[in-house]
């Protein structure tokens, strides 16, 4: 049996639901509420990255969120509350290295929604459908060292410290140490949702 990645999962974006949350495709119409995510300072205090300086910024990130997935190099979704039907965050596999089974993920979250456990939900059933049916063997997520809460998240899930590079990325004419995380299906195999 040839070992690789499902490509079939990028011939129809695959939606996704937890208990309090779909997650969907991306869409132009939540461009504003993207942008509002990604120009907040404390969303972007760790994540090393220039903030949104206005919509046309999210309308391009969202055509190359689409761009992406048609290619079959990432997905992402878009993260919905179902009581209020609003657009929270998103998360996904940015990257996907399909000659390794590997993907990176990344995630963000409105501050309004910190502390509800929602991310942690989001997580969840993002790893289930990366190993269940993307297929993938191993997960990564690399994250600012000073990124304590993200850490933790990570921590708790049942990611694993896999290195700590030392002045590695440079921002904003600034080296940055980075601390990757790794997880691997059998990591997770009595805990793992395998509901996607």
């Amino acid at each position: 049996m040839k070992i690789e990645i499902n490509k079939s999962v990028f011939e129809r974006f695959p939606k996704l639901e937890s208990e309090r949350l779909l997650f969907r495709n991306i869409l132009l119409s939540d461009s504003k509420d993207l942008y509002l995510i990604e120009s907040n300072e404390a969303v972007l205090k760790y994540m090393d990255k220039h903030k949104m300086e206005s919509i046309r910024d999210s309308e391009k990130y969202i055509r190359s969120c689409r761009a992406s997935y048609k290619n079959g190099n990432s997905i992402e979704w878009g993260i919905i509350e179902k009581s209020s039907n609003s657009f929270i965050g998103y998360f996904g596999f940015w990257r996907i290295i399909k000659e390794h089974c590997r993907a990176e993920i990344g995630y963000s979250l409105s501050p309004n929604y910190w502390g509800k456990g929602y991310m942690t939900e989001s997580l969840k059933k993002m790893l289930a459908f990366g190993f269940n049916k993307l297929r993938l063997h191993s997960i990564e997520a690399n994250v600012n060292p000073n990124n304590n809460k993200s850490i933790k998240l990570l921590e708790m899930i049942g990611f694993k410290k896999e290195a700590y590079f030392r002045e590695n990325f440079l921002f904003d004419d600034k080296f940055i140490d980075t601390i990757t995380y790794s997880l691997l299906e059998r990591d997770l195999k009595d805990s793992l949702d395998t509901t996607v």
